[in-house]
Order: C-alpha cells, then structure tokens, then sequence
C-alpha cells in the first residue's frame, strides 16, 4: 500500500511541480528557462518553449531514491552519482551558458571514466566470446567499454530530443520492458524503481505531447540517456540469463542514431561529427510529412508516433525471445540493416 501512495504522491508532485513552475515563468518572465533557439538546426518549434522537464524528472527522482533509502533501507548510488552529473552538464546549456561540444565530450568520457571506477560497475558479458576476453583480461578495455556504451546512448537521447514525445515515448518503451524484464524474473527492487521512473515520465509526457507546453532541455535529454544506460547495465549485470544482444536491440536506436551519423558527417559530409545537422532520420521524417500536409505541429508530432510504434513493432519478437542469444544476436545487426534502409529511403522522399 505504501507503494501504490508514494506513486500517487510522484504522480501529482510532477503536476504540481511543471504547473508551479509554468506560472512562475509567465509572471515573472523568466527568460533564462526558455528555449527560443528557433534557428538551431535541431529546432522545429515556432515558439519559444521552457526547457524545464528535466528538472521536473531529476528532482522526481530524487525524491524516489530518497524513498527507497528512508522506507526500504536501499541507496541507487549509481543512479544519484550518474543522473546529477550529467543533469548538471545539461543544465549548463540549458541556462544559455556557451559551452564548446568539444569541451563538453571531453567532460563527459572524465567524468565517465571516474563514475564508471569508482561504482565498480563494469559489463561481464557482451555476448561476444572475443569481447568478453578482452573484458575478462584487460581492465582498461572493460572501462572503454562501458563508457563507451554510456557515450553513444547518453548522446543519442541528446540527438533524438526535439521532437514532441520523441525521446520521451522512446524512453517510456524501454522503461517499461526493463520493468517487466526485471520483475518477471523478481528483482522486485529495481522493478519498482523502474515503476516510479516510468509514472515520472508519463508526467512529464502530459506536458509534452502532443502539444508541447514545456521540453526536456539538453539537462533532461542527459538525465535520460544515463538513467536509460544505468538501468540497462544494472538489469544486465542481475538477470545473466538474458542475452546481452537483448539489450542491443532496446537501445538499437539511440545507439545507431549516433553511431551513423558520426560516421555519415566524417566520410560523407566532410565535417565534424560534434557539430549538429538537419540530416538525421528524424528530421528527414519531419520533412517528408511536412510536404505532405503542411502543418508543422502534426508533422513534429507525427515523428513520434511514426518513429515509436514502428519501434516497438520490431522489438516484439525479442522480447519473447530474450533470452535466445543466437536470436538475439542476428536480430540485432537486421535492426541495423532495416535503419540503414529506412535512411536511404527517408532520405530520398525527403528531397
């Protein structure tokens, strides 16, 4: 029973909290919180939009890793040392603050690195019988390993943000299969957590889709790649039963967003992968539904729905198969395979 009233309680603490927040902006015109960037190549809003749902996210979950310490005598460490971190790198950006993307990288793989030792919290199996030796023997290749992973998701949430819904019905997705993963297989804790975080989520989401009333910022991008990755590596590292392939597939998007468009700026478009551009699959998406209906709120909004539900189609056959690591395996890398062709004709459409 006390479960089911601190859920109510962080229910209404976000609504409360957003609308509390939305007032004090309009009457005292709190610029400084306002996202009115129109111009910036990620941007495909006509108005400018509070970027505050992260701190709406990050002080839920201080409250809930607050509960669980007070009432279940259980510490997320890794969760308060990884989220304030990274919501503080955001928050920088956020606060308009110019902040160079190479400083930026160069603060995130340190305090990565740090993190990543001083939680002890290393991936044991990849799934990939040469990985897992280097892993096993070299303690410097398991540490760029996982930071690795950390980069790529945290950067790819950041990427992928921008879009009503997008990032945050994305993220809901693999919140809830980690929930149920986890609780089938009764790492009841966790599970809870995983529940608080996806009612947190839900809140912020009435605020953001499919009209946007506030968006997440660079801080809650951030928040939600690492929260993402955390939770991820924790369920991997309690639950070796499930492929680690199984977790490729969950993260398969954010991952190969940037993956790709890392290599497509360097070889393709001749210039720096750091710098952001308008030719992610996202953004191509936006274009062809803006030819096709004119409207530039259905068209944002379209996206989501579009990018989310054809996601969560191609994850279904894992989840039943979660535990099948040569399935696994093979479906992941035809993730890939079906991006690279949904670019491709994206991308011609789009013109």
């Amino acid at each position: 029973m006390s479960n089911l009233f601190f859920i109510l309680f962080i229910i209404f603490f976000g609504i409360f909290f957003y609308k509390l927040f939305l007032f004090f902006i309009n009457k005292y015109n709190l610029k400084i919180f306002i996202d009115n960037q129109l111009n910036k190549p990620q941007a495909f809003h006509a108005i400018p939009i509070p970027a505050i749902g992260g701190f709406g996210i990050f002080f839920s979950l201080l409250i809930t890793i607050l509960y669980f310490y007070l009432y279940k005598n259980i510490f997320f460490f890794e969760y308060l040392s990884f989220c304030l971190l990274f919501f503080l790198i955001g928050f920088v950006d956020d606060i308009k603050i110019n902040f160079n993307p190479t400083i930026r990288l160069l603060i995130m793989i340190i305090s990565l690195i740090l993190l990543v030792k001083y939680n002890n919290f290393y991936i044991a199996h990849t799934g990939i019988e040469f990985l897992n030796n280097l892993i096993r023997y070299f303690d410097f290749f398991s540490l760029f390993f996982v930071c690795l992973c950390f980069l790529f998701i945290v950067n790819g949430a950041n990427l992928i943000d921008g879009y009503n819904g997008l990032l945050g019905i994305h993220s809901l997705i693999i919140f809830l299969n980690l929930f149920f993963v986890n609780h089938i297989y009764g790492n009841n804790e966790l599970a809870f957590f995983l529940l608080a975080i996806i009612f947190i989520l839900i809140t912020f989401l009435i605020f953001n889709f499919p009209e946007a009333k506030i968006f997440l910022g660079d801080s809650g991008a951030y928040f939600l790649g690492v929260v993402l990755s955390v939770s991820a590596i924790k369920t991997s590292i309690a639950i070796p039963e499930i492929s680690p392939f199984y977790f490729c597939i969950l993260l398969f998007y954010l991952f190969f967003e940037v993956f790709f468009s890392f290599f497509r700026k360097i070889f393709k478009e001749k210039k720096s992968p750091i710098r952001p551009d308008k030719k992610h699959l996202h953004m191509l998406l936006y274009k062809f539904f803006l030819k096709r209906n004119g409207n530039k709120a259905k068209s944002n909004y379209y996206v989501s729905i579009v990018i989310n539900f054809s996601y969560f189609i191609l994850i279904l056959p894992a989840i039943f198969m979660k535990d099948n690591g040569l399935f696994c395996k093979y479906y992941s890398i035809s993730l890939f395979l079906f991006y690279l062709y949904t670019y491709k004709l994206a991308h011609g459409k789009a013109k």
